[in-house]
């Protein structure tokens, strides 16, 4: 491979990318215009961060009024083998390039050193260990960003909607690392340009976390072994009624209606484990950044903003129509709780919290991504919340990974059963429970280091749990629509538990 320096004409690259974008872009996992109208894609300035053959070069296009995506590209005058390629500008071949190892070393060494490249500063931690030449490779997994790994000691977390402002990823994690026993990816240094006079921050270079794996993976794989054993065998070894779903503040009694059914399998000590640690990086947020008590003003702001939230769902979902008022319901009756002087605590949260997005390191759960939710607005990035709200999120993924896992099993999508075959009906008990038992054991994790009790905050964590339900119907009918029902049973639950209540 040779090094000399290509020819490189920004103008006639940003040209072309506004020719090749619209077929290559919405096919990104990342990208975050699928199910609305397509909005022009107007690609801004190529800066061009490496020279070479291949060059590295930066460009941030607008997809919408206040959107942007960022792209890494590679430019090389021969093809790329294994390269995501997006078409030619010129004599040039234009590809993705967070998947060569050549060109993300180049980037991280940029980190390192420090300074400008054109529009883009480079900034490195005070005392932060950043080695060189270190083999990268990208994480495959769907994601909202793209991450470069470099061995087993970095991790490159590139932006792909970069936000104007504060960057609450890089100061939770920054404050985290300043907390006492709280594991976590400690920031190593980043790279920004600026936007309407504000930082815009576009990758995180981070300590790597080396894991077993993130809890999505081994809670579906408990899960999945939890449903085929039901199988063959029904209330075996039966150790309590699970029927009493999820106190967490009955936040999950999972449609199980045929009598107990007791759960296989061993996640609980692990759920309940990262209940302890959800509680510390809460208890670490609070001490290290700002908290305050929700004014009477700022509580009817955040029952506004659930209503706001389900009437945009409802316009773009229609399954959601026959549930929004027993909904929105719910939502007030967190006005009415506070209206009797039950106050509300906000702090820093996660805003996105799920078990893809927790890793089983050596010691113990770290928690990753604090970015918020992709598709939750830059306003709500960042801003304090009641800790129910990630408390509530990740009961809702225990529930999916009990449905995701109940449908591999029977081969069918998600909600799906076979009439009248009793071993389905089984499988699917079983899958309910075991739900309840994660669910339950994560709430007494969370309890025992010190958080809130679920069991104690029932009409907060049912609002959150219905909002977190909603948000999710509406991003599986743009991007999986076939696992609509999985969040659907939980709005008819939630929705039936409030008719039922009146």
């Amino acid at each position: 491979m040779t090094t000399a320096p290509v020819v490189l004409d920004p103008e006639e690259i940003a040209g072309e990318l506004g020719r090749l974008l619209p077929a290559w872009l919405p096919t990104r996992r990342w990208f975050a215009g699928k199910g609305r109208a397509r909005a022009p894609l107007e690609p801004g300035p190529v800066t061009v961060l490496s020279p070479g053959d291949p060059a590295l070069l930066q460009v941030l296009v607008r997809t919408g009024p206040d959107e942007l995506h960022q792209l890494l590209l590679g430019a090389a005058t021969t093809g790329r083998p294994g390269r995501d390629v997006l078409g030619r500008a010129g004599s040039l071949i234009l590809y993705e390039a967070t998947g060569d190892a050549v060109l993300m070393a180049r980037l991280a060494e940029l980190i390192a050193g420090g300074g400008r490249r054109g529009a883009i500063g480079f900034h490195r931690v005070p005392g932060a260990r950043i080695p060189a030449a270190v083999p990268a490779r990208p994480i495959s997994a769907e994601q909202s960003n793209t991450s470069v790994v470099y061995g087993e000691d970095m991790m490159l977390k590139v932006l792909r909607r970069p936000v104007p402002g504060v960057c609450h990823e890089l100061e939770t994690l920054t404050a985290l690392g300043r907390a006492d026993g709280v594991a976590s990816a400690a920031p190593l240094g980043w790279l920004s340009t600026s936007a309407g006079g504000r930082e815009l921050v576009l990758g995180i270079l981070q300590k790597f976390v080396p894991s077993r794996g993130d809890g999505w993976a081994q809670a579906l794989a408990d899960a999945r072994a939890c449903v085929e054993n039901a199988g063959n065998t029904e209330n075996a070894g039966n150790t309590g009624n699970t029927g009493n779903a999820g106190n967490a503040g009955n936040a999950g009694n999972a449609g199980n209606s045929d009598g107990p059914v007791a759960p296989l399998g061993g996640f609980t000590e692990e759920a309940r484990a990262l209940g302890l640690a959800t509680a510390g990086v809460h208890r670490a947020l609070a001490e290290q950044l700002p908290t305050a008590e929700i004014s009477p003003a700022g509580v009817a702001a955040l029952v506004d903003g659930l209503t706001e939230r389900l009437t945009d769902a409802v316009g773009q979902v229609p399954e959601l129509r026959p549930y929004a008022r027993q909904l929105g319901s719910l939502y007030q009756d967190v006005a009415e709780v506070a209206r009797r002087g039950n106050p509300l605590l906000a702090q820093r949260v996660h805003g996105d919290l799920h078990l893809g997005q927790v890793l089983r390191a050596e010691h113990g759960w770290v928690l990753i991504d604090f970015e918020g939710e992709p598709g939750g607005g830059a306003g709500t990035r960042g801003v304090p919340q009641p800790p129910l709200r990630d408390v509530a999120a990740m009961l809702r993924s225990f529930d999916y990974a009990a449905h995701h896992a109940l449908a591999d099993v029977l081969g069918v999508p998600p909600g799906e059963r076979r009439p009248g075959d009793p071993r389905a009906a089984r499988q699917a008990r079983r899958a309910a429970a075991w739900a309840v038992h994660n669910r339950r054991a994560f709430g007494e994790g969370y309890t025992a280091a010190g958080g809130c009790d679920p069991r104690c905050r029932p009409v907060l964590l049912r609002a959150f749990e219905a909002d977190k339900a909603v948000y999710e119907a509406l991003y599986e009918s743009r991007h999986r629509p076939a696992w609509l029902p999985i969040p659907m049973a939980a709005v008819r639950r939630l929705a039936a538990a409030r008719r039922a209540a009146g």
